[in-house]
This record gives structure tokens, sequence and C-alpha cells, in this order.
């Protein structure tokens, strides 16, 4: 089945010492680079999130909700 276009999955596998590597793909895509700080949004019910960087912002107050006015 071909993935809709602008979607995409990977997968990645967790060491030892708990960190994974992300996909060339991926970080080519969202350009990831090395020292590049990532932000992990987590909800126990739908998982664990890593947005790209352009994008954390409207994520942040999707999830958690703007400043009401």
């Amino acid at each position: 089945m071909d993935a809709p276009k602008g979607k995409y999955a990977w997968t990645a596998t967790v060491g030892a010492k708990g960190q994974i590597v992300i996909p060339r793909e991926a970080r080519k895509l969202f350009d990831i680079q090395p020292g590049d700080t990532l932000i992990l949004l987590g909800d126990e019910t739908h998982g664990i999130a890593i947005p790209p960087k352009a994008t954390f912002s409207a994520y942040f107050h999707h999830i958690f909700g703007g400043a009401e006015t």
C-alpha cells in the first residue's frame, strides 16, 4: 500500500542507553542536524510525538491550549 502524499512512517530501535537513531530520510526531510534539540510530546493515551521544530509552537498550542483571552 502506498502512503498518502506527505505522510511517512519509520521505525527506530531503542538502544541499551535509551537512545534512538532518527532515520536519515526523516532527518533530511525535517532538516534535523547534529546538535539540534528536539521536543518530545507525550500523551499516555496517544503516545509520543516528535514534531518538526518549525511547527512546534502550533502543536504546543493545539495540544496544551493557547492563552485564553
